[in-house]
């Protein structure tokens, strides 16, 4: 089935590579044309221009790999301009859901079709495959199936959840429809809040086992406890075991001290969404909002904590510390 990609950062280079590897053959397009160049050296097929997409066979599928705001906004309303009724434009970033809303009441009069997809998996979602959240039309979303089917994770090793029969597969294999425009974003956006607090926690509790043995404490109760093997021993079979905590383990592992972290804490922007959808439904969300702000706080003063969140952002999505609050998660 053909589909473009437009924007071939690491998740986009990502998407693209998983497409390849389940026998789809990807348009690719970025500004930076040695990415492009990379990925057509690979087997995807290179545009030059944004407008060729018109080279797709129709009806087409243009996916917008891009970070949320202008850069994703002008490319929509540009490949607008391009594309004709029946075709269908997805972005797959890091939007704000109520831009979706948006996007679809702009489209709709011209008859293309707007999927947002919540993309989670970081770096690791071209090996594993990528949890797609999606919000749009049913239509669309099974039109395009087999590339939904392809990028997700499938049920893997996975025991299936027990009471689940007869309800849609989808979920099951890590890609679920949402509901209307501006629901995919909505649960990712929810999503990247509890992770926030997920780090947190974890952040907080290596920090307080790290100091154990601060003379802070009395001296009988004073502990140089190994940070790194406690990490490996939860891993196994503990009530509090997670993809993070694995993620957790190998940056210890590296260095425990994580020396090479200053500890200063960017977000994307998407808890400070998730708490104002909050303040909308009058429902509390302490601890993501506690999360948030121990980022804002790291930026001043770092800790122990900050050092393993910035760990956990580098190990899961490849981000550089420090970088802008654009970046995901």
């Amino acid at each position: 089935m053909d589909i473009a990609m437009i924007g071939l950062g690491r998740m986009g280079a990502g998407l693209s590579r998983r497409l390849m590897a389940s026998g789809h053959t990807p348009f690719v397009f970025d500004r930076n044309q040695s990415a492009i160049d990379a990925l057509a050296s690979e087997g995807a097929r290179p545009l030059a221009d944004l407008k060729d997409v018109t080279q797709l066979t129709p009806p087409r599928a243009v996916w917008v790999m891009l970070p949320h705001g202008e850069a994703t906004e002008s490319t929509i309303r540009a490949l607008a301009d391009i594309l004709s009724p029946g075709d269908c434009i997805i972005d797959g970033g890091n939007s704000y859901y109520k831009d979706d809303v948006a996007r679809r009441a702009f489209l709709e009069p011209k008859g293309i079709a707007y999927l947002d997809v919540g993309v989670s998996g970081g770096i690791w979602g071209e090996r594993e495959g990528f949890c797609m959240m999606i919000g749009g039309p049913e239509a669309e979303v099974t039109r395009l199936d087999p590339i939904f089917a392809a990028l997700a994770p499938g049920i893997g090793d996975l025991p299936e959840t027990p009471g689940r029969d007869g309800r849609d597969r989808r979920p099951a294999q890590g890609y679920m429809h949402c509901g209307p425009a501006g629901s995919g974003h909505f649960v990712k956006m929810i999503h990247n809040g509890i992770e926030y607090g997920l780090m947190q926690a974890y952040a907080e509790g290596f920090d307080i086992l790290r100091n154990a043995g601060t003379a802070a404490r009395p001296e009988d109760e004073r502990f140089e406890l190994d940070c790194a093997d406690i990490a490996e021993v939860w891993r196994r079979g503990s009530v509090i075991r997670s993809w993070l905590l694995d993620l957790s383990a190998s940056a210890l592992a590296k260095d425990q001290a994580l020396e090479s972290f200053r500890g200063h804490v960017a977000d994307s922007g998407e808890a400070r969404w998730t708490l104002e959808a909050a303040v909308e439904e009058e429902v509390s969300a302490a601890t993501i909002a506690s999360a948030l702000f121990a980022r804002y706080r790291s930026r001043r003063e770092s800790t122990f904590s900050d050092k393993l969140l910035s760990a956990l952002r580098a190990e899961f999505g490849g981000h550089i510390e420090g970088g802008s609050k654009s970046e995901r998660a």
